[in-house]
């Protein structure tokens, strides 16, 4: 039980972690750093903690039910296999952090910086120990999101917004494709869980559907991990600051491609299509990575296209597939990850330290920086493959794999040759990252002079290069019992023996290494001057390099084709956009009934009453005349909808439904007064229509009426077919029956909303607050067209209130007149509240509930700024509607998270009856803690909807200049409080 709350605890804390840097006071030095040391120290010690619990294929699991009747679980799971990569994304995201703390300026926000750390390695952590496949997905996403504001840290440089904007695109489709492979492994397994995929190989295999997921699956691998043609992405990710690239290209981000590989190749392994997708991606990439490594002159763009190489030979041992070849990847993702940081750090510290990244300008810097000079050959050896460091041996474990036959084919023949010749390559760039920069003489072209950093920089590049070389020289001691772990996780029973002693004698992968170690030294003698002067790639290659390819088809996707489509379909009118989205619902209605025709029932007329029936006639004469009156007069039609409106209430309470009619009721007021504030901003009508405007404007009516007639028809065709057909009670006996015994409430319509179907609540709630949020962003650079100044102040006031000389007293001005109005809505607040509190705590046994409490409130603050000025109201009530919706979705979403404190699903009630003092027992129930979570985003996102369109229709009629006006593209601390404080004398 211990060690699976651990688990639980690892996951949080990088998050809790990123929240905390994220909203600390920037004026704190280094706390942002000690608090991301501290949250990567704690995890590093939960894992030593597990370490014992996974060793020999243990698993510790922790599972919180979510929704069991879909197979969805919040599953947490940590095998060896997982363990080796936690500590991998924790140890060296520990090293980053001390690296970046002196890596980035004064002038970067380090709080930003550490936050998205943080979260990264939160999303990276949940990743690696996700057991549902679709809580996987979630983290995998994440990941791409999160990546990509590391990528973008530094969004003044066009460079790194490219960066950021190409890998998030790459890695957010290869996303979609995964989504849609782990969905058909589902189906085909019927389970989401891990565990029972991983136990279901067989089954997979001889389905159907087996190579449909393996293709996708592979495209989500392959797009995060940089395989060829995906491969431009990482490129130009090095756009971001050096700690990101050393973190996200030796531990992270690249890596969870090739996690996901050898997660599932013992399940999708073993056929013929798995080794030619997976093992020819993985030799290709591993090819052109090392081929145009050798022809970057950028100290990071080498190692970009490096790592690109490396993933690739992973990926083709993963195709390989044979369990030596899985040992023999889990091998070189560590060893990658450890000498990769290194080299990245030592490329950031050259870069902070003389200036420039170009190997062109650089030069003998091993007399400048003598001890960054030696750490960075001996990681640059390692990654070359050179003997006594650890790169050496998974090399030399994946000359061995190759050497073996698998199907006889041409490519299996090819792939020692591939191998051989890449290999060389590797010798090559590594040769000339050693000799460009730190032989030869000394650089006189740098901007800084290069000297040695602080020691504490170059502290996490010690810490990395001594594990090179005490893994190359004594693997039995150190790496062996680590890598056994996660090797025994991941193949369990298969689990081969191999050996990791240095030396094997003299036998075909060892003459391999010489082989390529003599013919990379070679081809670095012939080709260093040439290369150095020429561009970065041949041509013929770099016509064919994936950037041009994707920026072409983006070009073509976002310009071309999607300005045609605009061109053919799209327009600025609001009423055509509509028009479209009605007739393509009617059109799917439509086909549903042609295809499946409704049985109809005749309907008894037994209980029909007149006077109901009138009440609906009133209510159509209403629309009509709405639609009607539209084209005269808005105000009339706007009255003649309420009228409509206030009719479906009537029915609503006619048919025994009063929740629905207070709902209905109160949203109706809201909507009307939204109506209302928005008309003075239709445009005026012109009364010289000219005849053939208004032939169009009649003909678009008569058209507009047809679709009405149409549509309406088909809302009464399925009304009638779900009124005449047989009713199935089981469903409504159900809560019927359990309403109060399950939710403890009276009243069923309630307790469905906050209980039974909880999480369909919390999901709407969401989208009304985004809905609020968004109105909020388009309003906030809205300006209506102002007043003239040159009409006096009372004439304005006399034309806005149409109040004449006749209609007042002897004295009576007319400000005395909108006295009267201003003070009864604001003798109503208090009424509005307690009416309002009245609806909220009797929801659960009586008509109500947090979404009408809610927007009753929210009619309490619109009657303020109805009935006085908004300076005024804004003087007198601290109104924060977007802390209103962020606090009702935390506490929405903690009474959910509670019930798993417990072991229940998310959203699980609890019912009971609380003793009061002087009271008695009182019913009490979780649900109300989530309906007050509704009832607080419910005010926040009406409250911010209407006081934004009534706060922007009040601003013609202040006296205020119009330079006192707020800059709408005002930037700066003074644009975000006014963001944050919401409406506040009237900014924002």
């Amino acid at each position: 039980m211990v060690e699976s709350n651990l688990l639980l605890i690892l996951l949080i804390l990088p998050f809790a972690g990123s929240v905390v840097a994220a909203t600390s006071p920037a004026n704190l030095r280094n706390a942002e750093v000690w608090l991301s040391a501290a949250v990567s120290a704690v995890g590093l010690g939960i894992l030593a903690a597990l370490r014992g619990h996974v060793t020999e294929g243990g698993v510790v699991e922790k599972t919180i039910r979510w929704m069991p009747s879909f197979g969805l679980d919040f599953a947490l799971r940590v095998d060896g296999f997982a363990w080796i990569f936690l500590v991998l994304i924790l140890g060296i995201g520990l090293l980053v952090v001390i690296y970046a703390r002196y890596y980035l300026s004064a002038r970067d926000p380090a709080p930003r910086f550490y936050a998205s750390l943080l979260a990264f390695m939160g999303a990276m952590t949940g990743l690696v120990m996700s057991g549902n496949l679709i809580l996987l997905l979630i983290f995998w996403e994440l990941t791409s999101l999160v990546s990509f504001l590391l990528i973008g840290y530094w969004h003044q440089n066009a460079q790194g917004r490219d960066g950021a904007r190409m890998s998030l695109i790459v890695t957010g489709a290869g996303g979609l494709c995964l989504l849609a492979g782990l969905l058909v492994i589902g189906h085909v397994v019927g389970s989401y869980d891990l565990d029972t995929v991983l136990a279901s190989g067989d089954r997979l295999r001889e389905d159907p559907l087996y190579l449909t997921a393996l293709i996708l699956v592979m495209l989500g691998a392959f797009t995060k991990s940089a395989q060829v043609p995906f491969h431009f992405w990482l490129p130009h990710a090095m756009a971001a600051p050096t700690p990101v690239s050393a973190y996200l290209h030796s531990a992270t981000m690249v890596k969870a491609g090739v996690f996901l590989l050898l997660r599932f190749a013992p399940v999708l392994n073993g056929t013929e299509a798995w080794f030619w997708v997976v093992g020819g991606v993985g030799m290709t990439t591993l090819l052109l990575g090392a081929f145009f490594a050798f022809f970057q002159h950028d100290l990071k763009g080498l190692l970009a296209y490096s790592t690109i190489s490396h993933l690739g030979l992973i990926t083709a041992l993963a195709g390989i597939g044979t369990p030596e070849a899985l040992v023999a990847a889990t091998f070189h993702i560590i060893n990658h990850a450890v000498f990769k940081a290194s080299l990245f750090m030592a490329a950031g510290i050259i870069d902070h330290e003389t200036g420039t990244r170009d190997m062109r300008r650089l030069g003998g810097l091993r007399h400048a920086m003598p001890y960054t000079a030696t750490l960075a050959i001996v990681a640059s050896a390692s990654m070359a493959g050179i003997p006594l460091l650890n790169g050496f041996l998974s090399k030399e474990m994946f000359f061995a794999e190759t050497i073996e036959a698998h199907d006889n084919s041409a490519f299996d023949q090819a792939m020692p040759w591939i191998a051989l010749v890449a290999s060389a390559l590797a010798v090559a760039y590594s040769l000339r990252f050693i000799v460009s920069v730190f032989f030869g003489p000394t650089t006189t072209d740098c901007p800084r002079k290069p000297h040695e950093p602080p020691h504490w920089m170059r502290f996490p590049i010690e810490i990395l290069v001594a594990i090179c070389l005490l893994v190359g020289i004594l693997p039995g001691a150190t790496i062996a019992p680590y890598l056994r772990t996660a090797v025994v996780a991941l193949l369990g029973d298969a689990t081969p023996d191999y050996s990791l002693a240095l030396w094997h004698g003299v036998n075909a992968p060892f003459v391999m290494s010489v082989i390529a170690l003599v013919a990379g030294c070679l081809i670095y003698a012939l080709l260093a001057r040439h290369v150095a002067a020429a561009p970065e790639g041949p041509p013929v290659i770099r016509r064919l390099e994936g950037q041009r390819i994707f920026e072409r088809m983006l070009l073509a996707l976002s310009w071309r084709w999607m300005r045609a489509l605009h061109r053919l379909l799209g327009t600025e009118r609001l009423q055509v956009q509509l028009r479209i989205l009605v007739l393509m619902a009617a059109g799917a209605a439509t086909a549903t009934f042609l295809r499946d025709p409704p049985t109809w029932a005749p309907l008894s007329l037994a209980n029909f009453d007149p006077l109901f029936a009138l009440v609906w006639l009133v209510g159509a004469a209403c629309a009509i005349g709405a639609a009607w009156q539209a084209k005269y007069h808005r105000f009339a039609a706007l009255v003649m909808l309420g009228g409509a409106g206030t009719v479906t209430c009537v029915t609503f309470a006619w048919f025994s439904a009063p929740d629905l009619s207070v709902t209905q009721l109160l949203v109706e007021i809201v909507t009307t007064v939204l109506l209302l504030l928005g008309l003075r901003w239709l445009p005026k009508r012109n009364q010289a229509i000219r005849d053939d405007v208004e032939f169009r404007a009649r003909a678009r009516r008569f058209a507009d009426l047809i679709v009405a007639v149409f549509c309406g028809a088909g809302i009464a065709m399925i009304s009638y077919t779900v009124m005449s057909a047989p009713l199935d009670r089981e469903i409504a006996t159900y809560f019927l029956e359990h309403a109060y015994s399950l939710g403890g409430g009276t009243n069923v319509v309630n307790v469905i909303l906050v209980d039974f179907r909880g999480f369909d609540t919390f999901g709407e709630i969401t989208v009304l607050g985004i809905v609020g949020l968004t109105v909020f962003a388009l309003l906030r650079r809205f300006r209506p067209a102002r007043e003239s100044d040159d009409i006096p102040e009372q004439q304005r006031i006399q034309r806005d209130y149409e109040v004449t000389a006749e209609h007042r007293r002897p004295g009576e001005t007319l400000r005395d007149y909108m006295f009267v109005p201003s003070v009864i809505m604001r003798w109503m607040f208090p009424a509005t509240i307690m009416i309002a509190a009245y609806l909220f705590l009797r929801g659960h046994d009586l008509p109500g509930g947090g979404f009408a409490a809610g927007v009753a409130l929210a009619i309490g603050f619109l009657l303020q700024y109805l009935g006085a000025d908004a300076r005024w109201v804004e003087d007198r009530l601290r109104i924060l509607p977007i802390r209103w919706i962020g606090f009702g979705l935390l506490i929405a979403a903690a009474t959910g998270l509670g019930s798993w404190m417990f072991g229940f699903p998310f959203l699980t009630a609890h019912a009971r009856y609380l003793e009061v003092p002087l009271v008695g027992k009182v019913p009490f129930a979780t649900a109300l803690i989530f309906d007050f979570g509704v009832f607080t985003l419910v005010v926040g996102a009406t409250v911010l909807v209407l006081i934004a369109i009534a706060h922007q229709s009040l601003r013609s009629k202040r006296d205020r200049p119009p330079e006192e006006e707020p800059d709408p593209d005002l930037a700066g601390p003074e644009a975000e409080v006014e963001e944050e404080d919401g409406w506040r004398g009237g900014s924002a």
